[in-house]
């Protein structure tokens, strides 16, 4: 007897929901219902669009410019703006040739796999990771091959993790610094023995540098200035011509919902990726590449005062954290994410409720507790809990709160 066909592909059936999404969905939906729920489950600044920007959209709106095609790899003005961003914070000296406009950053992430990896090819994916990654390396015909690194390395994977998990069938290493979901940044050194372990190899690297603007001063110096997230091929610039560089405006600039991103990179592989957007989605909307083009042109003041008052909530939560016995949260250097090391608070009662991993603790806290966090399954093992503290004050403390009544 034979199985029924499957009605859609092995590959599209195969992928798992975004978890972070899923949660904040979740979330959402009960507080429609009118129940108090504080989620740390999205990754989504609470403050608005810087206005320079909104008031470049509107004007953008009005010109007839915006009402057609444009090049599929991004309005030539931006590309350029993109390669001075590229020069100034990642240290890398490109042409605008070698810029594509995505979709978001994560159809920047998806072309990057998608040009780079043909079937079998391992990809190399330092843990606790974004939640996306996994499913679009299946998605290009690659293995994914994780090394985890946990709360007592600083969630940093280091040079000897990643040589012990090279094989003759490795193609790519994922490189993230500043962290989602960990916040971690590696220092220039640590970068530049990455950086040199894959060009020694000839590994390419997908740098995702999203968060590189987010960035902050030492818990224990927090006047002196912030860290730097060093790029990786800044650290080794010879690395360059086997790295690809994906970004874009939706964390730096609070503009989640404008849909834009890029890539950089190798004028080869650019070309490719350009290729594949030119029959997958044609050109990002005019509206958005004007916005983006104002964002990174235009005054910063407001930018950096969102990046303080990330600190500001960093040090609160992490502080607030580390209270709750059998909770250990390091403290992140960048991102808004805070990753905490919950394994002691497993196997125990809470609220009459025994849960044995992560995913359940999640499950327990959001029915106890009304607040929702996403389970370090989303990101690798179990064990750990992701809290986004791009939220106002003072809900970010009241969950927390709420979270150290229960497990008091």
């Amino acid at each position: 007897m034979t199985s029924e066909p499957s009605r859609i592909s092995r590959r599209i059936a195969a992928i798992a929901e975004s978890a972070t999404l899923k949660v904040d969905a979740k979330a959402k939906a009960l507080q429609a219902q009118g129940r108090p729920v504080i989620s740390y489950a999205a990754g989504e600044p609470d403050f608005v669009t810087p206005s320079n920007v909104v008031d470049a959209a509107s004007a953008a709106v009005l010109d007839p410019r915006n009402y057609r095609y444009t090049p599929a790899a991004g309005l030539p003005e931006l590309r350029e703006a993109i390669a001075v961003k590229t020069l100034r914070d990642s240290g890398l000296a490109v042409d605008a040739s070698q810029v594509v406009v995505t979709n978001g950053g994560k159809q920047a992430v998806y072309q990057a796999f998608a040009t780079l990896v043909d079937d079998g090819d391992e990809v190399i994916l330092p843990s606790p990771y974004w939640t996306t990654y996994p499913e679009v390396i299946k998605l290009a015909g690659g293995v994914p091959v994780e090394v985890f690194a946990g709360a007592d390395q600083g969630y940093l994977v280091t040079v000897e993790q990643l040589e012990a998990a090279r094989t003759p069938k490795t193609k790519l290493l994922v490189f993230v610094s500043p962290s989602n979901p960990t916040g971690a940044v590696y220092s220039p050194e640590q970068t530049a023995a990455i950086g040199q372990w894959a060009l020694e190899h000839g590994i390419w690297v997908i740098t995702d540098e999203i968060y590189q603007n987010l960035v902050y001063s030492p818990a224990d110096s927090p006047d002196s200035p912030p860290v730097k997230a060093v790029s990786i091929v800044e650290a080794v610039p010879d690395l360059a011509n086997q790295a690809i560089l994906v970004n874009g405006v939706a964390k730096s600039y609070a503009m989640t919902g404008w849909r834009l991103g890029w890539m950089v990179g190798p004028a080869d592989a650019i070309k490719g990726a350009a290729n594949l957007q030119s029959h997958l989605s044609s050109n990002v909307s005019n509206i958005s590449q004007r916005a983006a083009l104002a964002a990174l042109t235009g005054p910063q003041e407001t930018v950096e005062l969102m990046r303080q008052a990330f600190q500001r909530r960093r040090n609160v939560i992490i502080e607030e954290l580390n209270k709750i016995d059998g909770v250990v949260a390091p403290m992140p250097d960048g991102a808004f994410y805070a990753y905490a090391d919950v394994r002691a608070l497993l196997g125990r009662s809470w609220g009459g409720v025994i849960a044995t991993s992560s995913l359940e603790l999640a499950d327990l806290i959001l029915e106890q507790a009304e607040v929702a966090v996403v389970p370090g399954e989303a990101f690798g093992p179990s064990g750990y809990l992701r809290l986004s503290y791009a939220l106002g004050d003072e809900p970010l403390l009241e969950g927390i709160q709420r979270l150290q009544q229960l497990f008091a």
